[in-house]
């Protein structure tokens, strides 16, 4: 494959940029198909071509930075993150290990390995999870038979893998995924307010927040998790009610996920989306994605700091 070479800002992407802001040899997981407000003239294997709708995809062998210019000063209303797989890669060795354990302790002969959970995961909300995996292969035998009964069984695995798994947390077992105490830090520190919407349960996301980002930072941040709203991801209710709630316009806010359910839910809201492959995630298909990155990181391996946020919101698309 032939490799482009363009030479323009990715920090301002700004018709006064200097051909000598960035030159980057771009793979295919970096693809560059947009322009800002005037279209950029680029050129490909002699042929010149028109600028579309950029979408950033970096890996970190790529290892270029975005950064929009510090004379930017557009910057998002507000930052909104998803939990698990955004600000800790929690799914694998968080999540799984504790429905296992949940399952162990009440007896119920049942274990979800690594590629079976990668599946369920496409199903929003861990008692969602259950009740589609039971209604597909068979309820257990201590599972009661009446419907009713039936959601008081699974609100109880719930609750009891909710609570194995913030002991996980706790205990700091698992860490902060790069860079996201950075972005969060940027976004408070400018006045931009922060909020975390999950669809796993309250409990759980409130303790990664406090146990992992700290007190400081938790009291500042805003929690939509669980059971909040009726419909969970890929439905846009979360992100509906968190705009409503901070009193923000949705296409002013910037979304962090790490799943194509999570990014349909950002997309359906009208928010912009950012996402951050994570470890179930990184072959699902982020198309309509804003800008697509395996990590935020830190310094000096940082993807994207709050002025790259404020530069999506700011630029125009060349039709």
């Amino acid at each position: 494959m032939a490799t482009v070479k363009i030479s323009l800002s990715l920090a301002s992407l700004s018709p006064s940029s200097s051909s000598s802001s960035i030159q980057s040899k771009l793979s295919p997981s970096f693809i560059p198909n947009a322009a800002p407000a005037k279209a950029v003239k680029l050129r490909f294997n002699g042929k010149s071509l028109r600028a579309k709708p950029m979408v950033y995809r970096s890996s970190r062998s790529v290892g270029v930075t975005c950064s929009a210019s510090s004379s930017l000063t557009t910057l998002p209303s507000a930052l909104l993150f998803d939990c698990d797989g955004v600000l800790v890669d929690t799914e694998k060795d968080g999540h799984r290990i504790s429905f296992n354990d949940t399952f162990k302790e009440r007896d119920l002969n049942v274990t979800w390995d690594v590629d079976l959970y990668g599946e369920l995961l496409k199903i929003g909300g861990g008692k969602e999870r259950m009740t589609a995996y039971f209604n597909k292969v068979g309820w257990p035998e201590k599972a009661p038979k009446d419907e009713a009964e039936r959601k008081e069984f699974i609100a109880g695995l719930h609750k009891q893998k909710t609570e194995l798994f913030m002991v996980l947390i706790e205990k700091k077992l698992l860490p902060l995924r790069p860079g996201v105490a950075k972005l969060v830090d940027q976004a408070l520190t400018n006045g931009v307010k922060v909020a975390v919407c999950s669809t796993s349960n309250e409990k759980a996301v409130s303790a990664i927040v406090s146990c992992l980002l700290g007190p400081e930072r938790a009291e500042k941040i805003k929690i939509f998790a669980g059971d909040v709203v009726p419909k969970k991801k890929p439905d846009p209710a979360i992100y509906n009610l968190a705009a409503e709630t901070l009193g923000v316009d949705p296409s002013k806010c910037v979304v962090v996920e790490d799943s194509a359910i999570g990014l349909a839910a950002a997309k359906a809201a009208g928010m912009t989306c950012i996402v951050t492959k994570s470890g179930y995630t990184a072959d699902e298909d982020f198309e309509n994605a804003d800008a697509v990155f395996d990590c935020i990181g830190d310094p000096p391996e940082e993807r994207f700091d709050l002025a790259f946020c404020g530069s999506l919101l700011q630029k125009q698309f060349v039709s």
